[in-house]
């Protein structure tokens, strides 16, 4: 569970992180251009509709799981897992030792998989 959560966390920072660098290029495009992002624009065709909704609604509660989660673990889970930051820059960082943040995202996977196990047995 925490595997496929880290992935999911990946993919939703890169798919926004390509949806922030688009945004800075469309901003200098001339208006009468296609208002589709780059990221709508080169959508793989091959995912069914369905598919693309299921991806959605999971990139949806892995966001709404990590705002659940306390300041602390949700910022050393961003920086580590989204950012792919090392542990002694996210100390430097946080101004905490290296053992602290190897902890707080230790906790910080196994409350956000916890949260998703229980949102994902409601949807289901």
């Amino acid at each position: 569970m925490t595997t496929i959560t880290r992935n999911l966390l990946v993919d939703h920072f890169r798919k926004t992180k390509q949806d922030r660098a688009t945004d800075s290029i469309d901003a200098g495009t001339s208006p009468d251009e296609d208002s589709l992002t780059l990221a709508d624009q080169l959508e793989d065709g091959g995912l069914r509709p369905d598919d693309v909704q299921k991806k959605r609604q999971v990139a949806e509660m892995v966001h709404q799981g990590l705002q659940k989660l306390s300041p602390e673990l949700r910022e050393a889970l961003i920086l580590r897992d989204l950012q792919d930051m090392d542990y002694r820059e996210i100390a430097t960082a946080l101004k905490v030792p290296e053992g602290t943040v190897k902890s707080r995202i230790n906790r910080g996977r196994a409350e956000l998989a916890r949260l998703l196990s229980r949102t994902y047995k409601q949807v289901i």
